[in-house]
C-alpha cells in the first residue's frame, strides 16, 4: 500500500490535540506526547509496500541475487 501522508497528519493532530490542555504535569504531557508521535510515525512508515526487482544467478538450486526498492 502507498504511504498516506494525510493519515500521518491525522495522527499527528490528534496527538497534539490529546495534549493541548494538560498543564498539571507538563514533563508527562511532554513524554506521552512524544511516545504517541513516535508510534504514528512508525505506524506510517510500517504502512509502506516495498516494491523490489530482483536479479539471480546460478541454477535453479544455488540462487544468489540482489534488490533494490522504493517505498512507494
Amino acid at each position: 500500500m502507498a504511504l498516506v501522508k494525510t493519515s500521518l497528519k491525522t495522527a499527528i493532530m490528534a496527538a497534539f490535540k490529546a495534549q493541548q490542555n494538560k498543564t498539571d504535569n507538563p514533563e508527562g504531557a511532554l513524554n506521552d506526547l512524544a511516545d504517541k508521535l513516535a508510534t504514528a510515525i512508525d505506524t506510517y512508515i510500517k504502512s509502506g509496500t516495498v516494491n523490489v526487482t530482483v536479479a539471480t544467478t546460478g541454477s535453479a538450486t544455488a540462487q544468489a541475487g540482489t534488490g533494490t526498492g522504493n517505498i512507494v
